[in-house]
């Protein structure tokens, strides 16, 4: 498959055109940068995947690989994300933070929903509010649904993280009931290009904030940032985990390991991680 270095002459939608590369390699591209490298594709099955294949061989810090249209997108636990073509920004970035301990990776995730989150609030004009661990909300008509979410994967001798986020999709094309696009939550812009530049910067951002203070999220002001915008905080919760179990809670923190803390009856203070999670419902209405 061959990267695409200019726009197309033609597309179908005029309200989705496609990506235009130069621009965004001029506007993301500089000496010193965390972005090295920027293709589009018009069509791949998952962008983590193509990323991970070649971090295995050998890939530099801050490849950055855009699909116009994703066939098999991936979510957590191998769940399916499905959109039509230039309707979204579906991308994945490569970065070896090797100076920083291991076991601190783990809040790579939640970093890109903080970096998102914030990127999205300037380019577009929309809260975007964070669900623990990957999702991204949006209100739509009083009520919280999901416009996007973010998969990290480690590979080669770093960590591929993927984001996928519904822009300009109408009521009729959404997945779901509870899915929404940043155009439905009445986004002020939904230029996938400056979308993307937002992202990207504001990914830029919190990243080297996190590196310079060796991962630690409490001293780079990412821990803060993610309860200040994290929607799961202050409720009950019903965490299902692996073996049929449940652990239901109000959750009062996120920890310095990016865990969740939940608050049970029995007054113990429960640490869930992400890793462990299968899924996390709201209890009596909304992070559905």
């Amino acid at each position: 498959m061959t990267p695409s270095d200019a726009p197309q002459s033609r597309w179908s939608d005029l309200d989705r055109p496609p990506l235009n590369v130069p621009a965004l390699r001029r506007g993301l591209l500089r000496p010193g940068g965390l972005w090295t490298s920027l293709d589009v594709v018009e069509t791949t099955g998952s962008t983590n995947s193509d990323l991970a294949r070649r971090a295995a061989a050998g890939l530099a810090e801050g490849t950055v690989l855009v699909a116009e249209e994703q066939t098999a997108g991936r979510g957590r636990l191998d769940r399916t994300w499905t959109a039509p073509a230039r309707s979204g920004l579906f991308f994945s970035v490569f970065v070896t933070p090797g100076d920083v301990p291991v076991h601190r990776w783990g809040w790579l995730p939640l970093l890109a929903g903080v970096a998102t989150a914030t990127g999205l609030a300037r380019a577009a004009g929309v809260d975007t509010a964070l669900k623990w661990p990957n999702d991204l909300l949006v209100t739509v008509e009083g009520e919280e649904r999901k416009a996007g979410g973010i998969l990290a994967e480690r590979a080669g001798n770093g960590v591929v993280v993927g984001i996928g986020l519904n822009v300009s999709l109408r009521t009729d094309e959404l997945p779901a009931p509870t899915a929404a696009s940043l155009a439905l939550a009445g986004a002020v812009s939904t230029d996938r290009e400056t979308l993307l530049r937002g992202v990207l910067r504001s990914l830029e951002h919190w990243y080297g904030q996190w590196r310079a203070a060796d991962g630690d999220a409490a001293a780079s002001g990412l821990q803060e940032a993610y309860a200040a915008g994290c929607a799961t905080l202050g409720r009950t919760v019903r965490a299902q985990l692996p073996g049929d179990r449940t652990l239901t809670g109000e959750a009062v923190a996120i920890d310095g390991d990016g865990r969740l803390i939940l608050s049970t009856d029995d007054g113990l203070q429960e640490p869930v991680s992400a890793g462990d999670i299968v899924h996390l419902r709201g209890v009596g209405g909304g992070l559905t």
